[in-house]
């Protein structure tokens, strides 16, 4: 009897402990998350990659033990969005902690130029790393005629959705060629809905932004015969000078089916931003995650632009303030003096 006492005081109390570490365990997790852009694009599976190597949820074996090596605590996710100018909205009215965003429009939105000049600036955006180029795709069906920006006239062309930073872009491209948005026949498509159209004969040419190989172009160009139309001559050079933010690129040929030489173009930088509401603690500590040894292998083999994303390039092009906690962290790893 007494024996059966305390097998029923034990187990009480281990009960109650089990309880207790739940308890604790759920005031210790904390979610954060990334806003991308849309799942056929590159943002989307990158942003996976850096979620999964940032989080570690309570309960989960310490990295020396061969677990994760991200913020004790921290449970992040990546979300799909409709882009960079979706994302700088996002966080700026707090629904999202952080997101992606082309390095044009981070830097229009924390200086209030450009595309929100009428908005006004969002003061608080912060850069947390600057991650990859995007190259600037414009696919175009074969045979559709179109070898350069200027043959879009009277085309059928999708130009990305409302919010997207691909929209932003694509105006200028063909604001730098001499061409109106009313000179084409504009739609308003995610590359994975134009590329359908375009499969469908229905669409002759789109725009994306996104660091090649693009899931949506790379499946189109399986069943379809496209062509890369070049950003490139005295129209781009004209784009450089007047938007500091572009840069010369090229997608080298055999990136995409059927497309067997390089094709010159032009790009933006990929950027990590979010809130100067941030805790410093919370960003210095994720981004310390983003640049240990075990991401750089989960980079590496996760995606083909995780390569790409270097400790070395984490500060290239960027023109908005770093998050303090960010700013703390490349300063401790030489960095930035």
């Amino acid at each position: 009897m007494k024996f059966g006492k305390l097998a029923r005081a034990a187990a009480a109390a281990a009960a109650a402990l089990t309880l207790a570490a739940g308890v604790s365990a759920a005031q210790d997790i904390q979610f954060f998350r990334i806003a991308t852009g849309g799942t056929a694009g590159t943002y989307f599976p990158i942003g996976g990659l850096i979620a999964n190597a940032i989080s570690n949820p309570p309960g989960s074996r310490a990295c020396e033990e061969g677990g994760s090596c991200g913020v004790p605590g921290l449970v992040a996710t990546a979300v799909a969005s409709n882009g960079s100018v979706a994302n700088v909205n996002g966080i700026a009215g707090g629904s999202i902690e952080s997101g992606f965003s082309q390095s044009d429009v981070a830097y229009w939105a924390h200086t209030g130029t450009g595309i929100f000049a009428e908005k006004g600036a969002v003061e608080k955006v912060r850069a947390i790393a600057n991650l990859y180029p995007e190259s600037i795709h414009l696919v175009a069906r074969a045979g559709s005629g179109i070898a350069s920006v200027a043959d879009l006239k009277g085309k059928k062309v999708s130009l990305d959705e409302p919010g997207s930073g691909t929209l932003v872009d694509a105006r200028l491209i063909l604001e730098a060629y001499g061409l109106k948005e009313d000179d084409v026949e504009a739609e308003y498509l995610k590359p994975n809905q134009a590329a359908d159209l375009m499969r469908d004969g229905n669409m002759d040419a789109f725009f994306f932004v996104g660091g090649y190989p693009a899931g949506a172009i790379t499946e189109l160009a399986t069943g379809l015969d496209i062509t890369l139309v070049p950003i490139a001559g005295a129209e781009a050079d004209g784009l450089l000078g007047k938007y500091q933010f572009f840069a010369k690129h090229i997608v080298p040929a055999g990136t995409y089916k059927g497309i067997d030489a390089d094709t010159q173009t032009v790009s933006v930088g990929a950027q990590w931003i979010t809130s100067s509401d941030q805790k410093d603690e919370l960003i210095y500590e994720i981004t310390k995650a983003l640049w240990n040894k075990n991401t750089r292998a989960l980079l590496d083999s996760g995606h083909a632009k995780g390569k790409s994303i270097t400790l070395e390039t984490a500060l290239d092009g960027v023109g908005i303030p770093l998050h303090p906690g960010a700013e703390r962290f490349y300063k401790e790893a030489g960095v930035l003096k």
